[in-house]
């Protein structure tokens, strides 16, 4: 199974912003680590700051992939966009938040992508992504 993890805005800083939240080991090194826990699953990562290039990204990996885990970042906050892409692709997608969304900010509580994900999981650190992946591990 080819799975895509796709990182929305500032989550290229992790390790090194916001430590006491979202933890000091950076993504490129947690997706080394992901690899060898996941060695059956072809996994991709891939990241933008930019809205309509994590679309254009999703649009492309659903021909391209299996599945996306999807870290929208402050998009899932604000972005019916990616949330339209979601329904309009075939593969699924996970939705994963570092961070436990629901204890943040109340703004945070909403999310535009959840109702198009087949699952949600958020609050997790890092651990996250890895609970998505052995999803797909089937």
């Amino acid at each position: 199974m080819k799975v895509l993890i796709l990182n929305g805005p500032n989550l290229n800083l992790t390790g090194e912003r916001e430590t006491k939240l979202y933890g000091t080991l950076s993504f490129e090194d947690y997706i080394e680590e992901l690899k060898k826990r996941f060695p059956e699953l072809d996994i991709n990562y891939d990241q933008s700051n930019v809205e309509g290039e994590l679309i254009n990204k999703m649009q492309e990996a659903n021909f391209e992939y299996d599945a996306i885990i999807l870290n929208a970042g402050a998009y899932t906050h604000t972005s019916i966009g990616i949330g339209d892409t979601i329904l309009g692709i075939e593969i699924p997608v996970v939705e994963v938040h570092i961070s436990n969304i629901f204890s943040r900010e109340s703004f945070r509580h909403t999310s535009y992508i959840a109702p198009y994900c087949i699952g949600s999981i958020s609050g997790f650190g890092l651990d996250s992504y890895r609970l998505a992946l052995a999803y797909f591990r089937k």
